[in-house]
Order: C-alpha cells, then sequence, then structure tokens
C-alpha cells in the first residue's frame, strides 16, 4: 500500500477561520469543490437548460488529464450539449478532481515479474456549475468491479452516463432555484459528527454566498458532544449519526427535532502488508475482528471469505474511535443486528465498551491510524477512505451479496429500509436490498424546538430549506448520497413546523 496523501496549503481563508477542526484533508476536498469558477460568465440555472459545457483540468497527474480527455469523449458522445474550450463560451463548467492511486501488483505470471500489472483504486469527483456559482449536479464515481475500459475510463463512463441521465430527468422536472436572501443577520453556531462534516462546511459557506448576512459555524467535536452541546444550549442546533430515541429525548434539557441531511456510509478500511487482493469481509469477520474472536489474517474464517488472497499471518491491529461518534454507532448498530454476542455484550451507542483495539479521534485521527500501522483494521465515514487514499472492501449484505459502498448501494439502503417514521428515529444498516450496502445511515441536523431568538430561527429556517433542495445537488461529488425525494419534502414539513414563527 502506497501512503501518498497530497494536501494543498492554501486553503481559504473563510473555512479555516470559522472550522478550527476541519482537517487538511478534509480542506483539500472544499477546496477543489468550493474555488470560484475559472469564469463568472455562467449563464444557466437549470441543468437542463445547458447548451454548452466546459470542463475544468481535474488534476496535474497524467492519469487525470487522461480521465479528462476521456471523460469530454464520453460527453460528447451524449449530444445533449457542446464542449467548449473557452469557459467564457460556456453555459456552465464542470470542475472536480480525479484522483487514481496504486494499491499493489498483481502477477499475470507466475514466471517472471514482468507482467506483473498495478492494481488501481480511485474515484472522480465532479461538480457542474451554473449562473451565480450556483451548484446544478454534482456525482462522485468510484471504480466498477469490472473496468475492463480501465480506471479512468469507468469513472468517466459513470459520471457522462450519470449527467446525461439527470438532464433528461431535470427537463420532465421543476427544479427550485434559490430564493432570493430575505434571511436576517444572524450567527449559528453548531457543533457535532464529524461524518457529514466535509459536506456541511461546503453547504454553509455555500449559503452564506447566497446570504451574506448569515454566519455559520459547525465544530466537529462528534455525535456525542454535538448532542451535548445543543442539549445544553451551548450551540444553536447539533449534528448526529446517531437518531435519538424517545428515551434519550426525555434525558437532554431542551427539545430536539431531527431532521435528516444525507445518507452516507461507514467503510471497513485496513492496511495489510504485502496484500496484492482486495478483501471482501463478512458480518461474521468484522464481528469476530472487534469481538477480539478473529486475531490473525490468516484466520479460516478470513481465509474462507478470500480464497485468492495470500494472508499474512499477523495479528490484527483493531482500530476505533475513542469519542463518542455518530460512526461508531452506525459501525456498532450494524454489527448489533449480524451478531447476537455483539448485540447482547456490546450493544449499539456512539461510545461502547470495545473488547479489544486502540483509539483514535474522529474519522481522520482512524484513517491516520490505519494508514500508519501495518496490519491493521478501522472504520470510517466514506469520503475519508477516498481522501487518505485507503483500501477497502465490500460487506456481504444482509441478502448475502457482498457489495462495496458507492451512492448507488447506498441510495439502495434506504429505499429497501422503507420510510423513516414521523421522528425520523429509523435506522437502515443491514437493509434487504440485494444491492444494498449494509453499513449506511442517514446523518440527522438537531433543531431544538424553542429557538428564543427570531433571527437565528429565520436564518436556521432558511438554511434547512436551502440544504433540503438546492443543496442536495451538491451532496453527491463528496461522497453523500442525497435524501429520497419524499424524505426530503417530510424533513421540510417537519422544519417548517419547528421553526416557523
Amino acid at each position: 500500500m502506497q501512503n501518498r496523501i497530497r494536501i494543498p496549503f492554501a486553503i481559504r481563508s473563510s473555512i479555516a477561520a470559522r472550522a478550527p477542526r476541519i482537517s487538511l484533508l478534509s480542506s483539500f476536498f472544499l477546496l477543489l469543490l468550493c474555488a470560484p469558477p475559472s469564469s463568472w460568465c455562467q449563464k444557466v440555472d437549470k441543468l437542463s437548460r445547458i447548451t454548452t459545457l466546459y470542463v475544468e483540468s481535474l488534476g496535474s497527474s497524467h492519469r487525470s488529464e487522461e480521465t479528462r480527455t476521456s471523460l469530454i469523449r464520453r460527453l460528447e458522445r451524449t449530444h445533449q450539449f457542446r464542449i467548449v474550450s473557452d469557459a467564457a463560451r460556456a453555459d456552465a463548467l464542470l470542475k472536480g478532481t480525479a484522483q487514481i492511486w496504486s494499491t499493489g501488483e498483481i502477477s499475470l505470471s507466475p514466471h517472471s515479474h514482468s507482467a506483473d500489472q498495478p492494481i488501481l483504486e480511485g474515484y472522480l469527483s465532479v461538480e457542474v456549475v451554473g449562473k451565480n456559482d450556483q451548484t446544478l449536479w454534482s456525482y462522485l464515481a468510484t471504480p466498477g468491479k469490472f473496468a475492463w475500459e480501465g480506471v479512468g475510463g469507468s469513472l468517466a463512463r459513470q459520471v457522462a452516463m450519470r449527467l446525461s441521465e439527470d438532464i433528461r430527468k431535470d427537463s420532465q422536472e421543476h427544479s427550485a432555484a434559490a430564493a432570493p436572501s430575505t434571511t436576517p443577520a444572524a450567527q449559528l453556531k453548531g457543533a457535532g459528527g464529524t461524518f457529514p462534516a466535509p459536506l456541511y462546511k461546503k453547504w454553509f459557506q455555500s449559503f452564506e454566498e447566497l446570504h451574506p448576512e448569515a454566519q455559520i459555524s459547525y465544530d466537529a467535536v462528534g455525535s456525542g458532544e454535538g448532542i451535548r452541546r445543543v442539549s445544553e444550549g451551548e450551540v444553536d442546533f447539533g449534528g448526529s449519526d446517531m437518531p435519538i430515541t424517545n428515551h434519550a429525548q426525555s434525558e437532554v434539557h431542551r427539545n430536539l427535532v431531527q431532521i435528516p441531511m444525507v445518507l452516507g456510509a461507514v467503510v471497513p478500511i485496513y492496511n495489510i502488508a504485502g496484500l496484492h487482493r482486495e478483501i471482501d469481509f463478512t458480518p461474521e469477520i468484522l464481528s469476530g475482528i472487534y469481538l477480539g474472536k478473529i486475531r490473525k489474517w490468516n484466520d479460516t474464517r478470513v481465509r474462507a471469505a478470500n480464497p485468492q488472497a495470500a494472508l499474512p499471518d499477523a495479528d490484527i491491529v483493531v482500530i476505533h474511535r475513542s469519542d463518542a461518534s455518530g460512526t461508531s454507532f452506525v459501525w456498532s448498530d450494524y454489527l448489533s443486528k449480524v451478531s447476537l454476542e455483539w448485540k447482547s455484550a456490546i450493544g449499539a451507542s456512539v461510545n461502547v465498551p470495545w473488547p479489544v483495539g486502540i483509539g483514535a479521534a474522529y474519522n481522520d485521527g482512524v484513517a491516520a491510524a490505519v494508514q500508519q500501522t501495518h496490519n491493521s483494521i478501522g472504520y470510517v465515514e466514506f469520503i475519508y477512505a477516498m481522501q487518505h487514499e485507503l483500501s477497502f472492501g465490500p460487506v456481504r449484505n444482509a441478502a448475502g451479496v457482498p457489495v462495496k459502498a458507492d451512492l448507488a448501494s447506498v441510495t439502495e439502503a434506504a429505499r429497501s429500509a422503507g420510510t423513516p417514521d414521523s421522528a425520523f428515529q429509523l435506522s437502515i444498516t443491514n437493509a434487504p436490498g440485494k444491492s444494498a450496502y449494509p453499513i449506511a445511515s442517514y446523518t440527522w441536523l438537531l433543531v431544538p424546538e424553542q429557538l428564543e431568538d427570531k433571527n437565528k430561527r429565520a436564518t436556521l429556517l432558511d438554511l434547512l430549506r436551502w440544504t433540503l433542495t438546492s443543496g442536495q445537488k451538491s451532496c453527491s461529488a463528496l461522497g453523500y448520497a442525497p435524501l429520497p425525494t419524499d424524505v426530503a419534502r417530510r424533513a421540510m414539513e417537519i422544519a417548517e413546523q419547528t421553526l416557523r414563527d
């Protein structure tokens, strides 16, 4: 495994000043997706109105350039718009990043290393930006199982196909543009989960650009601390990846309403020295490792699920979150559903009594610990695995199918799990869909029922209106799946009921 991190040093001051806990690596993604466009001449505010499109650079490496070339070729084949070479002539810009890296090599011949081929992983994260720097569409593509056209070609094909499909849908649907700013001057403070932090930073900055009179900060301190701060009145809203039960509501100091924001996934990341193949995980393997029952990578249960992998006779170094974390809740909630022993002995919570392992703070801390520790395993939110270029494997779902996390498999988890109840307390881990990724979750914003400051209440309502409509278009580029339409509509109703004067 190659431990390569590319971190830019120029981070926008507006982000850095208001987000002391956002990592440099998270800022990298935000820089890519929040930077001003090359030209302010974009003309359209609706995806289906694009007639000319400019594709910006997707990175400086030769693989990034090859991916851009492949993407342009694929987009031209759709015949839905014309690709132009001058940003000033474009109705909209497509911008983002293509990152492709090697996780090892596979030998095509047992007799010669000259036939070895690299094993490639990567992503293509893009958004289409139109009038007033408004995000019209976004997507994150990861390599398919059979990338016969190469990783870059596979990523380009996925983006072009998805954009083409969504343009057709957009032409048939009414797309609500951002309303003119009527937001009163107010400063909002939030705190909570690191799971959605990269997206929240982007959202809040984009909202401030539309509503300059609003100032929004978010401290990514973990879901447990976020719940405590909002319940104690230290912040105006909280972020949590754990639905608050009726019992938990009775123990906090303020009545809180939980409003779903987006969908995300938690993935098992690993760093196995000398391994040249992707690892498949089963519920028995993951629960066994975290219960301390499976201690070696070449344990018979791991080998049975990965018969072609040369697994080492090495101790497994288990890494978990040390802070009260919504990511830990999602992970332990999944383990509680697939392991009776885990459910009875450990349970599901933001902070559980881990039987084994080493603790690390926040998603970034777990990702870094796994990256730096040979033969280790951990769990992080999907986008953190992408950012750190870490290996993560498919997980066998409730239907018995190994599924790797991506936008489609997370969306399928929500669809197959059913509609949330009126309090949005639905867990979607281990969802029944055949193509559902099993460790998926909603993430929620926690809003006090009683927010005395009228300006803050109005600003928070405007923020929720925007994130549940226009903001959903920008979440996919950062690895989050937008809410199903019916869930977003119901969430908007709850927000209006809670915060409207």
